[in-house]
């Protein structure tokens, strides 16, 4: 579920009297960047203005700010006041690059909103996670947390069917291949398009296209809008098969007919089997047809018995 807005992302101006992640800024933001100006060096170029909007921040100020910050919160302890409003200015700075993100799944039915604070908390953490020491820009390393943040999201809660992950990933590989091809053919691109493009078996494109089916479902009791007879789903599933229960019947008789004496089987078969008469049978095997009939009922007692200690 993904974390209200308001209480992952920092207002726009954050002034003196913020209150921030539970605990109120005592210094402005110019206060905070001057000390990591003067600790680090001053950089050129930044727009004094930018010190009071951050969320307004031309590019090259935010990075040039981010990379100042994030050396500025390296030094500083966690939970206190000043590393909550340096890493919420972090935030606020960056929030382009999760909006850079989210248009990479621009095919996705997701809200926008879900995806901006989804993708958000990938870019948190990517800040708490980045050492500016490595020397590797920090866009570098966040994209791809963030980005990662999104595909999970997408594999862990809007997925109607469980799929395993390498269904899911190859539906978003298909899912831009088809926007591409679409473009370059002017038509629908059909299966063999698609696996020449992906450099996949056919098979294997078949297999996602099904899959891609899980990611939504519909309810059995609404009605199609389509043409036809207005019925639901669920008034065109057939009817339980009543057969079923033979099914069982004979499962659960098998080892008790095993058990019965061979004459009695051999009744049994003829009766049941090759549907003959008690005359017919007694004539077979020498019998009068009274006590063939002896025979047939103790033999059917014997099964009803066993069937009924099984229950």
């Amino acid at each position: 579920m993904p974390v209200p807005t308001d209480e992952l992302l920092p207002t726009a101006s954050i002034g003196a009297d913020s209150d921030l992640l539970g605990a109120p800024a005592p210094e402005s933001i110019g206060t905070v960047l001057g000390r990591g100006l003067g600790e680090l060096g001053e950089i050129e170029g930044i727009d004094p203005a930018a010190l009071a909007d951050p969320a307004n921040t031309a590019p090259a100020d935010a990075r040039a700010m981010t990379k100042v910050l994030l050396r500025r919160l390296a030094g500083l302890e966690e939970g206190t006041r000043e590393f909550s409003y340096v890493r919420a200015t972090l935030i606020e700075l960056n929030l382009s690059l999760v909006r850079f993100a989210i248009r990479r799944f621009g095919h996705s039915k997701e809200p926008y909103e879900d995806l901006l604070q989804v993708g958000s908390v990938g870019l948190i953490k990517a800040i708490d996670r980045f050492d500016p020491e490595l020397g590797v820009e920090f866009t570098t390393y966040a994209v791809p947390t963030i980005v990662g943040e999104i595909r999970r999201h997408f594999r862990d809660t809007t997925w109607s069917v469980h799929v395993p992950r390498r269904l899911q990933e190859l539906r978003l590989d298909l899912a831009k291949a088809q926007d591409a091809l679409a473009q370059t053919l002017d038509r629908e691109p059909t299966v063999a398009d698609l696996a020449e493009y992906l450099s996949l078996p056919e098979e294997e494109v078949i297999e996602g296209l099904a899959a891609a089916n899980a990611h939504t479902a519909g309810s059995l009791d609404l009605t199609s809008s389509g043409e036809g007879d207005g019925q639901q789903p669920a008034e065109r599933l057939g009817a339980v098969d009543g057969r079923f229960a033979l099914i069982e019947n004979l499962v659960a008789l098998k080892p008790l007919i095993a058990q019965l004496p061979e004459r009695d089987r051999e009744i049994l078969s003829m009766r049941f089997t090759e549907d003959l008469t008690q005359s017919q049978i007694g004539a077979r095997l020498g019998l009068s047809q009274m006590h063939v009939s002896r025979l047939l009922s103790r033999a059917l007692a014997k099964l009803r018995a066993g069937l009924t200690a099984t229950d």
